[in-house]
């Protein structure tokens, strides 16, 4: 009988243990970081239970902090329906709210993805906007999209804007004005070279430049100066237009070359030396080493000349 009465004894001890566990009062925080505009219960306590997303008070500003003395906390916390609560000692609390900085790269960013949409920024340019007074300091709320551009007027021949954003947990619009440079990537030479070097991949590397400089200098896409050979000496950091290359030489003046002469299935072939220099597809005339003829004819290869025709061209061997 003893026995069973200390079992149900124990019980008791246990059951009051956890009961009191249960109703242990909330401890307050001594700091609090938030990232919303509304400071709960939760926020403020560890262990608030029931209460814990009950509102107390509007937090600061994004990106910006204040105290909260015990006094106001109390008065909160008994609107929100939390009675008693530990202080450890605390009288005020520090609360941060999270944020971004929003800057005049966040902005600019806005601004050339609206572009993009207009189809004013082509694949390989980009937008440099330049603001004609420094940003205001703005935090926006800790958000996947900080800010959104609500309107942009731009006018192209000027390069002036003006645009209206929206920030994350701020009431009042941002507004700002400037000018936008488009810039574009164009091939430059990567490094010192002589004249009548054949470009690789390597020697061309790309660089932003300013669009209306670039359509006025007259530059050209990488695809149309590999494999060209330039022009004269050139030096790293050139940027790099049609005119300074050419088609790589594949016949040189008094240079030894075949000549094939094609009619249907006869090909013929006699040896000379050309008289002029000339890229794949260029005419070339070659002085026949035996007959002392000129003939003309087309380069198709290194040291090869193709003259294609009838019997005349034959008997002109």
């Amino acid at each position: 009988m003893s026995r069973n009465l200390l079992k149900s004894l124990v019980a008791v001890s246990a059951s009051l243990v956890a009961l009191s566990s249960a109703m242990a009062a909330p401890t307050l925080k001594a700091d609090v970081l938030v990232s919303t505009a509304i400071v709960t219960v939760g926020d403020m306590f560890d262990g608030a239970g029931l209460q814990a997303e009950q509102a107390m008070f509007r937090a600061p500003a994004p990106g910006t902090a204040g105290t909260v003395s015990i006094e106001a906390i109390r008065a909160a916390a008994l609107k929100a329906g939390l009675t008693e609560f530990d202080a450890e000692g605390i009288d005020k609390v520090r609360v941060a709210r999270q944020g971004t900085a929003i800057d005049e790269t966040i902005l600019t960013d806005l601004i050339a993805a609206d572009l993009k949409i207009r189809g004013i920024l082509n694949p390989g340019m980009s937008a440099q906007a330049l603001f004609d007074t420094m940003l205001p300091r703005v935090n926006a709320d800790d958000a996947a999209s900080p800010a959104k551009l609500v309107t942009l007027r731009y006018m192209p021949a000027s390069g002036a804007f003006a645009a209206r954003f929206a920030v994350s947990g701020v009431d009042k619009p941002l507004d700002v004005t400037g000018q936008i440079n488009l810039m574009i990537e164009v091939p430059h030479l990567s490094a010192n070279l002589g004249a009548g070097t054949i470009l690789s991949p390597t020697d061309v590397e790309m660089k932003l430049v300013p669009l209306k400089f670039a359509e006025s200098s007259g530059f050209t896409s990488v695809d149309q100066l590999i494999g060209k050979t330039l022009q004269r000496p050139s030096r790293a950091g050139m940027m790099l237009k049609a005119t300074d290359v050419a088609d790589p030489e594949v016949v040189t003046r008094n240079q030894a070359v075949t000549v094939y002469f094609r009619n249907g299935p006869m090909t013929l072939t006699v040896k000379g030396q050309a008289l002029n220099s000339a890229s794949l597809g260029q005419p070339v005339a070659v002085l026949n080493s035996l007959s002392k003829k000129v003939v003309n004819g087309v380069a198709t290869a290194s040291g090869a000349v193709e003259i294609k025709g009838g019997p005349v061209n034959v008997a002109g061997l």
